[in-house]
């Protein structure tokens, strides 16, 4: 391979993945929208929200684990709503501020008007799948 086609070919992998939708990024997660997390409680579902940056180490550690988890065990997919919710856009929103999260790689499961679970910074998978087996039985 020529030097200008490996060139060509990094550069354009490259812009690809920096324009790929934070949905795709977000492994199967919805990405937050203002209501989005309010519309689904309402409608009496259980939410898993994840409080993430794309370029924090804490949280891809985290989606690795949550990803393996519900690959594992479809069930939680059935139960639960997951929801990432972008700390760069709204770190300082209401749907950040109106539930003291104190950081990203924050982690949380809803159910009506109550938080059932929380783990801050917590990247082992028997913390996380404890978390998501909460969600289950609440979304059961």
């Amino acid at each position: 391979m020529n030097r200008r086609r490996f060139l060509m070919t990094t550069a354009g992998a490259a812009l690809t993945a920096a324009l790929l939708p934070a949905t795709a990024f977000a492994n199967g997660m919805v990405d937050y929208s203002p209501g989005l997390i309010q519309k689904h409680l309402a409608a009496g579902k259980t939410v898993f929200v994840d409080y993430a940056a794309s370029w924090c180490s804490t949280c891809a550690r985290q989606e690795r684990v949550i990803s393996a988890l519900r690959q594992a065990n479809p069930a939680y997919d059935q139960t639960m709503v997951f929801v990432r919710v972008d700390w760069d856009a709204y770190g300082g929103h209401e749907v950040t501020t109106s539930r003291k999260i104190p950081r990203r790689s924050t982690l949380l499961v809803l159910k009506g008007d109550q938080e059932l679970g929380r783990i801050v910074a917590g990247t082992s998978e028997q913390q996380i799948k404890a978390l998501l087996d909460t969600g289950l039985q609440a979304g059961s």
